[in-house]
Protein backbone atom coordinates (compact mmCIF):
# COMPACT_ATOMS: atom_id res chain seq x y z
CA UNK A 1 0.00 0.00 0.00
CA UNK A 2 1.19 3.50 -0.87
CA UNK A 3 -0.23 6.50 1.00
CA UNK A 4 -0.17 10.23 0.34
CA UNK A 5 -1.35 11.97 3.52
CA UNK A 6 -2.11 15.61 2.76
CA UNK A 7 -2.50 17.64 5.95
CA UNK A 8 -4.17 21.03 5.58
CA UNK A 9 -3.42 23.47 8.39
CA UNK A 10 0.02 22.10 9.08
CA UNK A 11 0.88 24.50 11.88
CA UNK A 12 -2.49 24.27 13.62
CA UNK A 13 -2.94 23.18 17.20
CA UNK A 14 -4.84 20.03 16.23
CA UNK A 15 -2.20 18.72 13.82
CA UNK A 16 0.63 19.53 16.21
CA UNK A 17 -0.87 17.92 19.30
CA UNK A 18 -2.68 14.91 17.89
CA UNK A 19 -2.09 13.98 14.27
CA UNK A 20 1.70 14.20 14.06
CA UNK A 21 2.33 12.20 17.27
CA UNK A 22 -0.17 9.57 16.10
CA UNK A 23 1.50 9.24 12.70
CA UNK A 24 4.90 9.02 14.35
CA UNK A 25 3.74 6.25 16.68
CA UNK A 26 2.28 4.34 13.73
CA UNK A 27 5.68 4.68 12.08
CA UNK A 28 7.42 3.23 15.14
CA UNK A 29 4.94 0.35 15.26
CA UNK A 30 5.63 -0.46 11.61
CA UNK A 31 2.05 0.39 10.62
CA UNK A 32 2.90 3.14 8.15
CA UNK A 33 3.57 1.80 4.67
CA UNK A 34 7.12 2.09 3.39
CA UNK A 35 5.80 4.26 0.57
CA UNK A 36 4.26 6.98 2.73
CA UNK A 37 4.50 10.72 2.28
CA UNK A 38 3.09 13.42 4.55
CA UNK A 39 2.44 16.65 2.66
CA UNK A 40 2.00 19.61 5.04
CA UNK A 41 -0.12 22.26 3.30
CA UNK A 42 -0.38 25.74 4.80
CA UNK A 43 -0.08 29.33 3.65
CA UNK A 44 2.42 29.99 6.47
CA UNK A 45 4.97 27.33 5.53
CA UNK A 46 8.15 29.28 4.76
CA UNK A 47 11.07 27.31 6.18
CA UNK A 48 10.55 23.51 5.92
CA UNK A 49 13.40 22.80 8.35
CA UNK A 50 11.86 25.07 10.98
CA UNK A 51 8.47 23.43 10.54
CA UNK A 52 9.90 19.93 10.95
CA UNK A 53 11.79 21.07 14.05
CA UNK A 54 8.50 22.30 15.54
CA UNK A 55 6.92 18.97 14.65
CA UNK A 56 9.65 17.19 16.57
CA UNK A 57 9.06 19.37 19.63
CA UNK A 58 5.34 18.61 19.43
CA UNK A 59 5.93 14.86 19.15
CA UNK A 60 8.28 15.03 22.14
CA UNK A 61 5.58 16.76 24.20
CA UNK A 62 2.54 14.79 23.08
CA UNK A 63 3.59 11.31 21.99
CA UNK A 64 2.93 8.48 24.45
CA UNK A 65 6.52 7.39 23.75
CA UNK A 66 8.14 10.69 24.64
CA UNK A 67 11.07 12.22 22.77
CA UNK A 68 11.92 10.57 19.45
CA UNK A 69 15.26 8.89 18.95
CA UNK A 70 17.54 10.39 16.32
CA UNK A 71 17.40 7.51 13.86
CA UNK A 72 13.65 6.94 14.02
CA UNK A 73 12.91 10.67 13.75
CA UNK A 74 15.26 11.05 10.78
CA UNK A 75 13.48 8.18 9.04
CA UNK A 76 10.02 9.62 9.79
CA UNK A 77 10.86 13.24 8.97
CA UNK A 78 12.29 12.16 5.61
CA UNK A 79 8.69 11.35 4.63
CA UNK A 80 7.48 14.92 5.30
CA UNK A 81 7.05 17.37 2.42
CA UNK A 82 5.89 20.96 2.75
CA UNK A 83 3.63 22.86 0.39
CA UNK A 84 2.93 26.58 0.80
CA UNK A 85 -0.49 27.45 -0.57
CA UNK A 86 -3.32 29.92 -0.48
CA UNK A 87 -6.21 27.62 0.40
CA UNK A 88 -8.74 29.79 -1.43
CA UNK A 89 -7.13 29.96 -4.88
CA UNK A 90 -7.57 27.33 -7.63
CA UNK A 91 -3.96 27.55 -8.76
CA UNK A 92 -2.73 26.20 -5.42
CA UNK A 93 -4.69 22.97 -5.87
CA UNK A 94 -3.58 22.58 -9.46
CA UNK A 95 0.03 22.78 -8.33
CA UNK A 96 -0.70 20.36 -5.47
CA UNK A 97 -2.21 17.92 -7.98
CA UNK A 98 0.92 18.17 -10.11
CA UNK A 99 3.22 17.43 -7.18
CA UNK A 100 1.11 14.49 -5.99
CA UNK A 101 1.14 13.10 -9.52
CA UNK A 102 4.93 13.33 -9.59
CA UNK A 103 5.15 11.35 -6.35
CA UNK A 104 2.84 8.65 -7.67
CA UNK A 105 4.91 8.44 -10.87
CA UNK A 106 8.02 7.93 -8.75
CA UNK A 107 6.26 5.11 -6.89
CA UNK A 108 4.97 3.61 -10.12
CA UNK A 109 1.30 3.38 -9.09
CA UNK A 110 -1.59 5.32 -7.66
CA UNK A 111 -1.58 5.90 -3.92
CA UNK A 112 -4.30 6.18 -1.29
CA UNK A 113 -4.85 9.95 -1.13
CA UNK A 114 -6.00 11.25 2.26
CA UNK A 115 -6.93 14.92 2.57
CA UNK A 116 -7.05 15.77 6.27
CA UNK A 117 -8.68 19.14 7.00
CA UNK A 118 -7.11 20.24 10.31
CA UNK A 119 -8.52 23.68 9.63
CA UNK A 120 -11.32 25.88 10.96
CA UNK A 121 -14.72 24.80 9.55
CA UNK A 122 -14.95 28.00 7.46
CA UNK A 123 -12.22 26.56 5.23
CA UNK A 124 -13.99 23.23 4.65
CA UNK A 125 -15.90 24.57 1.66
CA UNK A 126 -13.01 26.32 -0.20
CA UNK A 127 -10.63 23.39 0.39
CA UNK A 128 -13.21 20.85 -0.80
CA UNK A 129 -14.01 22.96 -3.85
CA UNK A 130 -10.32 23.42 -4.67
CA UNK A 131 -9.66 19.67 -4.43
CA UNK A 132 -12.68 18.89 -6.57
CA UNK A 133 -11.90 21.38 -9.31
CA UNK A 134 -8.31 20.11 -9.47
CA UNK A 135 -9.58 16.56 -10.03
CA UNK A 136 -8.23 15.30 -6.71
CA UNK A 137 -11.57 13.81 -5.62
CA UNK A 138 -12.44 11.84 -8.74
CA UNK A 139 -10.85 8.52 -7.70
CA UNK A 140 -13.75 7.17 -5.64
CA UNK A 141 -11.75 4.21 -4.32
CA UNK A 142 -8.53 5.93 -3.26
CA UNK A 143 -9.31 9.61 -2.54
CA UNK A 144 -10.67 10.35 0.96
CA UNK A 145 -11.38 13.55 2.85
CA UNK A 146 -11.27 13.78 6.65
CA UNK A 147 -12.95 16.50 8.72
CA UNK A 148 -12.89 17.19 12.45
CA UNK A 149 -15.58 18.63 14.66
CA UNK A 150 -17.14 21.10 15.02
CA UNK A 151 -19.28 19.85 12.14
CA UNK A 152 -21.49 22.90 12.29
CA UNK A 153 -22.87 25.17 14.98
CA UNK A 154 -26.45 24.01 14.55
CA UNK A 155 -28.55 21.87 12.23
CA UNK A 156 -28.49 24.27 9.27
CA UNK A 157 -24.75 24.91 9.41
CA UNK A 158 -24.15 21.16 9.67
CA UNK A 159 -26.23 20.60 6.56
CA UNK A 160 -24.28 23.32 4.77
CA UNK A 161 -20.99 21.56 5.59
CA UNK A 162 -22.35 18.23 4.38
CA UNK A 163 -23.55 19.85 1.14
CA UNK A 164 -20.12 21.35 0.49
CA UNK A 165 -18.39 18.03 1.14
CA UNK A 166 -20.79 16.05 -1.05
CA UNK A 167 -20.42 18.42 -4.02
CA UNK A 168 -17.19 16.67 -5.01
CA UNK A 169 -16.82 13.67 -2.67
CA UNK A 170 -19.23 10.75 -2.34
CA UNK A 171 -20.36 9.74 1.15
CA UNK A 172 -18.06 6.71 1.10
CA UNK A 173 -15.07 9.03 0.67
CA UNK A 174 -15.93 11.29 3.61
CA UNK A 175 -14.52 10.42 7.05
CA UNK A 176 -15.96 12.49 9.93
CA UNK A 177 -13.63 11.82 12.80
CA UNK A 178 -14.66 11.57 16.46
CA UNK A 179 -11.63 10.64 18.56
CA UNK A 180 -13.84 9.14 21.29
CA UNK A 181 -14.76 6.30 18.96
CA UNK A 182 -11.08 5.40 18.54
CA UNK A 183 -10.55 4.65 22.21
CA UNK A 184 -9.89 0.97 22.88
CA UNK A 185 -12.52 0.69 25.60
CA UNK A 186 -15.17 2.28 23.40
CA UNK A 187 -14.45 -0.25 20.65
CA UNK A 188 -14.59 -3.00 23.25
CA UNK A 189 -18.28 -2.26 23.89
CA UNK A 190 -19.13 -4.15 20.69
CA UNK A 191 -16.79 -7.03 21.55
CA UNK A 192 -18.19 -7.31 25.09
CA UNK A 193 -21.81 -7.26 23.94
CA UNK A 194 -21.68 -9.38 20.82
CA UNK A 195 -18.84 -11.84 21.43
CA UNK A 196 -19.97 -13.03 24.88
CA UNK A 197 -23.19 -14.99 25.38
CA UNK A 198 -23.71 -13.92 29.01
CA UNK A 199 -24.36 -10.21 28.32
CA UNK A 200 -26.77 -10.04 25.41
CA UNK A 201 -29.67 -11.93 27.11
CA UNK A 202 -29.83 -9.31 29.92
CA UNK A 203 -29.11 -6.27 27.72
CA UNK A 204 -32.69 -4.99 27.62
CA UNK A 205 -35.53 -3.39 29.54
CA UNK A 206 -36.35 -6.58 31.49
CA UNK A 207 -33.06 -6.49 33.39
CA UNK A 208 -31.65 -2.95 33.08
CA UNK A 209 -33.10 -0.12 35.17
CA UNK A 210 -31.19 2.75 33.53
CA UNK A 211 -27.95 3.69 31.80
CA UNK A 212 -25.75 6.60 32.93
CA UNK A 213 -22.97 7.97 30.70
CA UNK A 214 -20.48 10.33 32.34
CA UNK A 215 -17.68 12.29 30.66
CA UNK A 216 -16.19 14.53 33.35
CA UNK A 217 -13.19 16.84 33.13
CA UNK A 218 -11.20 18.54 35.87
CA UNK A 219 -9.83 21.05 33.37
CA UNK A 220 -11.47 24.40 32.80
CA UNK A 221 -11.79 26.17 29.48
CA UNK A 222 -7.98 26.63 29.36
CA UNK A 223 -6.88 28.20 26.03
CA UNK A 224 -10.12 27.38 24.18
CA UNK A 225 -12.28 30.32 25.27
CA UNK A 226 -12.64 31.63 21.71
CA UNK A 227 -14.14 28.33 20.59
CA UNK A 228 -15.92 27.37 23.80
CA UNK A 229 -17.83 30.63 24.18
CA UNK A 230 -19.58 29.82 20.88
CA UNK A 231 -20.01 26.12 21.61
CA UNK A 232 -20.66 25.15 25.22
CA UNK A 233 -20.86 21.66 26.69
CA UNK A 234 -23.95 20.56 24.75
CA UNK A 235 -22.41 21.24 21.34
CA UNK A 236 -18.86 20.35 22.32
CA UNK A 237 -19.50 16.98 23.95
CA UNK A 238 -23.11 15.77 23.94
CA UNK A 239 -23.96 16.26 20.25
CA UNK A 240 -21.10 13.97 19.21
CA UNK A 241 -19.20 12.04 21.88
CA UNK A 242 -21.95 11.14 24.35
CA UNK A 243 -24.61 10.38 21.74
CA UNK A 244 -22.17 8.08 19.93
CA UNK A 245 -21.52 6.21 23.19
CA UNK A 246 -25.27 5.88 23.69
CA UNK A 247 -25.59 4.38 20.21
CA UNK A 248 -22.94 1.75 20.91
CA UNK A 249 -24.68 0.73 24.15
CA UNK A 250 -28.19 0.67 22.67
CA UNK A 251 -27.70 -0.62 19.10
CA UNK A 252 -28.99 -3.98 17.91
CA UNK A 253 -26.54 -6.75 16.98
CA UNK A 254 -25.04 -6.26 13.51
CA UNK A 255 -25.25 -9.07 10.98
CA UNK A 256 -21.48 -8.79 10.49
CA UNK A 257 -18.65 -6.55 11.65
CA UNK A 258 -19.14 -4.34 8.64
CA UNK A 259 -18.89 -0.55 8.50
CA UNK A 260 -22.25 0.11 6.86
CA UNK A 261 -24.08 -2.48 8.95
CA UNK A 262 -22.75 -1.09 12.23
CA UNK A 263 -23.36 2.52 11.22
CA UNK A 264 -26.85 1.59 10.10
CA UNK A 265 -27.61 0.03 13.51
CA UNK A 266 -26.36 3.18 15.24
CA UNK A 267 -28.57 5.29 13.01
CA UNK A 268 -31.55 3.15 14.04
CA UNK A 269 -30.89 4.16 17.66
CA UNK A 270 -30.75 7.86 16.79
CA UNK A 271 -34.06 7.54 14.93
CA UNK A 272 -35.61 5.83 17.97
CA UNK A 273 -34.60 8.47 20.52
CA UNK A 274 -37.74 10.28 21.65
CA UNK A 275 -37.74 13.87 20.33
CA UNK A 276 -37.66 16.62 22.94
CA UNK A 277 -40.35 19.27 22.54
CA UNK A 278 -39.52 22.85 23.41
CA UNK A 279 -41.88 22.82 26.39
CA UNK A 280 -40.27 19.62 27.72
CA UNK A 281 -36.67 20.89 27.79
CA UNK A 282 -36.69 21.83 31.49
CA UNK A 283 -37.78 18.29 32.40
CA UNK A 284 -35.22 16.56 30.17
CA UNK A 285 -32.12 18.76 30.39
CA UNK A 286 -30.02 20.60 32.97
CA UNK A 287 -27.20 23.08 32.46
CA UNK A 288 -24.49 24.59 34.62
CA UNK A 289 -21.49 26.89 34.63
CA UNK A 290 -18.58 26.49 37.00
CA UNK A 291 -17.72 29.17 39.50
CA UNK A 292 -14.63 29.64 41.68
CA UNK A 293 -13.58 26.71 43.82
CA UNK A 294 -10.75 24.59 45.17
CA UNK A 295 -9.16 21.54 43.53
CA UNK A 296 -6.08 19.78 44.86
CA UNK A 297 -5.42 22.59 47.29
CA UNK A 298 -5.43 25.21 44.52
CA UNK A 299 -7.99 28.00 44.30
CA UNK A 300 -9.41 28.25 40.78
CA UNK A 301 -11.35 31.03 39.04
CA UNK A 302 -14.87 30.67 37.74
CA UNK A 303 -15.64 30.38 34.04
CA UNK A 304 -16.53 34.07 33.74
CA UNK A 305 -13.12 35.00 35.17
CA UNK A 306 -11.21 32.95 32.60
CA UNK A 307 -9.20 34.81 29.96
CA UNK A 308 -11.23 35.46 26.81
CA UNK A 309 -14.62 34.77 28.43
CA UNK A 310 -17.39 37.36 28.54
CA UNK A 311 -18.00 38.50 32.12
CA UNK A 312 -21.72 37.91 31.68
CA UNK A 313 -21.36 34.72 29.65
CA UNK A 314 -24.38 32.42 29.39
CA UNK A 315 -22.31 29.54 28.00
CA UNK A 316 -22.88 26.25 29.79
CA UNK A 317 -19.82 24.30 30.96
CA UNK A 318 -22.03 21.45 32.19
CA UNK A 319 -24.90 19.66 30.46
CA UNK A 320 -27.06 16.71 31.53
CA UNK A 321 -29.84 15.04 29.55
CA UNK A 322 -32.47 12.38 30.13
CA UNK A 323 -33.25 10.50 26.92
CA UNK A 324 -35.54 7.61 26.01
CA UNK A 325 -34.98 5.12 23.20
CA UNK A 326 -38.45 4.18 22.03
CA UNK A 327 -37.98 0.68 20.64
CA UNK A 328 -38.71 -2.89 21.70
CA UNK A 329 -35.42 -3.38 23.59
CA UNK A 330 -35.25 -0.14 25.57
CA UNK A 331 -38.82 1.05 26.09
CA UNK A 332 -39.09 2.63 29.55
CA UNK A 333 -35.32 2.60 30.27
CA UNK A 334 -33.96 6.15 30.74
CA UNK A 335 -30.50 7.07 29.47
CA UNK A 336 -28.85 9.77 31.59
CA UNK A 337 -25.99 11.69 30.00
CA UNK A 338 -23.77 14.21 31.77
CA UNK A 339 -20.59 16.08 30.95
CA UNK A 340 -18.85 19.08 32.42
CA UNK A 341 -15.67 20.98 33.13
CA UNK A 342 -14.03 21.59 36.50
CA UNK A 343 -15.77 18.56 38.00
CA UNK A 344 -14.52 16.55 40.96
CA UNK A 345 -12.67 13.94 38.90
CA UNK A 346 -11.47 13.34 35.36
CA UNK A 347 -13.38 10.22 34.40
CA UNK A 348 -15.34 8.80 31.48
CA UNK A 349 -17.52 5.76 32.01
CA UNK A 350 -20.76 4.04 31.10
CA UNK A 351 -22.73 2.65 34.04
CA UNK A 352 -25.32 -0.04 33.33
CA UNK A 353 -27.59 -0.18 36.40
CA UNK A 354 -29.49 -3.47 36.69
CA UNK A 355 -33.01 -3.91 38.02
CA UNK A 356 -33.36 -4.86 41.66
CA UNK A 357 -34.20 -8.48 42.40
CA UNK A 358 -37.99 -9.07 42.27
CA UNK A 359 -38.14 -10.37 45.84
CA UNK A 360 -35.73 -9.35 48.57
CA UNK A 361 -35.14 -12.41 50.70
CA UNK A 362 -32.48 -10.69 52.85
CA UNK A 363 -33.39 -7.94 55.31
CA UNK A 364 -31.91 -4.49 54.68
CA UNK A 365 -29.92 -4.77 57.93
CA UNK A 366 -27.67 -7.31 56.20
CA UNK A 367 -26.41 -4.65 53.79
CA UNK A 368 -28.06 -5.82 50.58
CA UNK A 369 -29.21 -2.28 49.77
CA UNK A 370 -25.74 -0.78 50.13
CA UNK A 371 -25.16 -0.47 46.39
CA UNK A 372 -27.07 -1.50 43.26
CA UNK A 373 -25.72 -4.17 40.93
CA UNK A 374 -24.19 -2.56 37.86
CA UNK A 375 -21.73 -3.04 35.03
CA UNK A 376 -19.29 -0.18 34.54
CA UNK A 377 -17.38 0.31 31.29
CA UNK A 378 -14.37 2.48 32.12
CA UNK A 379 -13.10 4.62 29.25
CA UNK A 380 -10.62 6.91 31.03
CA UNK A 381 -8.38 7.33 32.94
CA UNK A 382 -8.64 3.62 33.69
CA UNK A 383 -9.55 1.35 30.81
CA UNK A 384 -11.53 -1.71 31.71
CA UNK A 385 -14.82 -3.21 32.85
CA UNK A 386 -16.08 -3.56 36.43
CA UNK A 387 -19.00 -5.77 37.46
CA UNK A 388 -20.40 -4.68 40.83
CA UNK A 389 -22.55 -7.24 42.64
CA UNK A 390 -23.49 -8.42 46.14
CA UNK A 391 -21.54 -11.11 48.04
CA UNK A 392 -21.52 -12.53 51.55
CA UNK A 393 -18.83 -11.39 53.93
CA UNK A 394 -16.80 -14.17 55.60
CA UNK A 395 -17.87 -15.26 59.08
CA UNK A 396 -20.91 -14.65 61.24
CA UNK A 397 -23.38 -13.05 61.50
CA UNK A 398 -24.62 -13.12 57.92
CA UNK A 399 -23.61 -9.85 56.25
CA UNK A 400 -23.79 -8.87 52.60
CA UNK A 401 -21.74 -6.18 50.89
CA UNK A 402 -20.95 -4.98 47.36
CA UNK A 403 -17.82 -6.35 45.68
CA UNK A 404 -16.10 -5.77 42.34
CA UNK A 405 -15.05 -8.12 39.59
CA UNK A 406 -12.54 -6.23 37.44
CA UNK A 407 -11.03 -6.47 33.98
CA UNK A 408 -8.15 -4.09 33.27
CA UNK A 409 -6.62 -3.57 29.84
CA UNK A 410 -3.21 -2.85 31.31
CA UNK A 411 -3.17 -5.96 33.51
CA UNK A 412 -4.72 -8.32 30.96
CA UNK A 413 -2.66 -7.42 27.92
CA UNK A 414 0.56 -6.08 29.47
CA UNK A 415 0.91 -3.49 26.74
CA UNK A 416 0.02 0.14 26.25
CA UNK A 417 -3.13 0.72 24.24
CA UNK A 418 -2.70 2.84 21.13
CA UNK A 419 -4.00 6.38 21.25
CA UNK A 420 -7.40 6.96 19.66
CA UNK A 421 -5.96 8.92 16.74
CA UNK A 422 -3.54 6.11 15.92
CA UNK A 423 -6.44 3.69 15.50
CA UNK A 424 -8.52 6.14 13.47
CA UNK A 425 -5.70 7.25 11.16
CA UNK A 426 -4.83 3.65 10.38
CA UNK A 427 -8.50 2.92 9.62
CA UNK A 428 -8.61 5.88 7.23
CA UNK A 429 -5.56 4.60 5.37
CA UNK A 430 -7.14 1.20 4.78
CA UNK A 431 -10.57 2.69 4.05
CA UNK A 432 -12.40 1.23 7.07
CA UNK A 433 -15.27 3.61 7.97
CA UNK A 434 -16.65 1.59 10.91
CA UNK A 435 -15.63 4.14 13.56
CA UNK A 436 -16.65 7.22 11.59
CA UNK A 437 -19.94 9.11 11.40
CA UNK A 438 -22.20 9.30 8.37
CA UNK A 439 -23.95 12.51 7.34
CA UNK A 440 -27.34 11.23 8.48
CA UNK A 441 -25.95 10.45 11.96
CA UNK A 442 -24.56 13.96 12.36
CA UNK A 443 -27.84 15.54 11.24
CA UNK A 444 -29.94 13.29 13.50
CA UNK A 445 -27.81 14.28 16.51
CA UNK A 446 -28.25 17.98 15.72
CA UNK A 447 -32.00 17.53 15.27
CA UNK A 448 -32.23 15.95 18.72
CA UNK A 449 -30.49 18.75 20.61
CA UNK A 450 -31.78 21.77 18.65
CA UNK A 451 -34.85 22.30 20.89
CA UNK A 452 -32.55 22.40 23.92
CA UNK A 453 -30.21 24.88 22.26
CA UNK A 454 -33.15 27.05 21.21
CA UNK A 455 -34.69 27.15 24.70
CA UNK A 456 -31.38 27.76 26.46
CA UNK A 457 -30.47 30.56 24.07
CA UNK A 458 -33.87 32.21 24.53
CA UNK A 459 -33.71 31.90 28.33
CA UNK A 460 -30.36 33.04 29.81
CA UNK A 461 -29.55 31.27 33.07
CA UNK A 462 -30.13 33.68 35.97
CA UNK A 463 -28.17 31.52 38.44
CA UNK A 464 -24.86 31.17 36.55
CA UNK A 465 -22.38 30.26 37.91
CA UNK A 466 -24.29 27.50 39.71
CA UNK A 467 -21.66 24.95 40.77
CA UNK A 468 -18.26 25.45 42.40
CA UNK A 469 -15.16 24.05 40.71
CA UNK A 470 -14.28 20.66 42.15
CA UNK A 471 -17.85 19.42 42.62
CA UNK A 472 -20.09 17.12 40.58
CA UNK A 473 -22.18 19.84 38.96
CA UNK A 474 -25.31 21.87 39.63
CA UNK A 475 -28.28 20.92 41.78
CA UNK A 476 -30.52 20.94 38.70
CA UNK A 477 -28.63 17.89 37.37
CA UNK A 478 -29.28 15.99 40.61
CA UNK A 479 -32.96 16.91 40.38
CA UNK A 480 -33.08 15.64 36.80
CA UNK A 481 -32.63 12.06 38.00
CA UNK A 482 -34.10 12.51 41.51
CA UNK A 483 -37.52 13.17 39.96
CA UNK A 484 -37.36 9.56 38.72
CA UNK A 485 -36.40 8.23 42.14
CA UNK A 486 -32.78 7.72 41.08
CA UNK A 487 -29.42 9.39 41.68
CA UNK A 488 -26.09 9.86 39.94
CA UNK A 489 -23.73 7.22 41.31
CA UNK A 490 -20.17 8.26 42.05
CA UNK A 491 -17.97 7.10 39.11
CA UNK A 492 -15.88 4.01 39.74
Amino acid sequence: MKVLFILFGAEGDLSSRLILPALYNLHLDGLLPLDFALVAVDRMVSDPAELIARYRESVSSNSRRGSPEERSWADFSSKIRTFCADLETDSSYQELARQLSEQESAWGEQAEQIYYLATPPLLFEPVTRGLGKAGLAKNREKARIVVEKPLGHDLESSRAINRSLSCYFEEGQIFRIDHFLGKETVQNILAMRFANPMFEPVWNRRYIDHVAITVAETLGVEHRAGYYEKAGALRDMVQNHLLQLLCLVAMEPPVAYDAEDIRGKKMDVLRAIRPIAHDEVWECAARGQYGPGWMGGVELPGYREEQGVDRGSNTETYAALKLHVDNWRWQGVPFYLRTGKRLASCVSEISIRFQDVPHKAFPASMGVDAQPARLVIQIQPRQGIVLKFIAKEPGLPLRLRPVDMRFSYREAFKTAAPEAYETLLRDIMVGDATLFMRADQVEAAWQLIMPILDVWQANPAPDFPNYPSGTWGPESAALLVARDGRSWLTPT
